[in-house]
């Protein structure tokens, strides 16, 4: 799971397995599998090195 930021500052963890798109436009949209769609402020980069990270850290064990 990652940590992003809603725009009303609310921490929250969504699973990286069900990000299907992150668009920036110009605030950026995380869509998921389900079809939800999160605002965030993270921008597309840090998203990705957010998921980046994760998937290193999770197979490294």
């Amino acid at each position: 799971m990652i940590e992003v930021t809603k725009l009303n500052g609310v921490k929250v963890d969504i699973n990286e397995r069900f990000i299907e798109i992150i668009e920036e436009t110009p605030d950026t949209v995380i869509t998921m599998t389900t079809g939800r769609k999160l605002i965030v402020k993270e921008s597309r980069q840090e998203l990705r090195n957010l998921v980046k990270s994760y998937r290193k850290e999770f197979y490294a064990n």
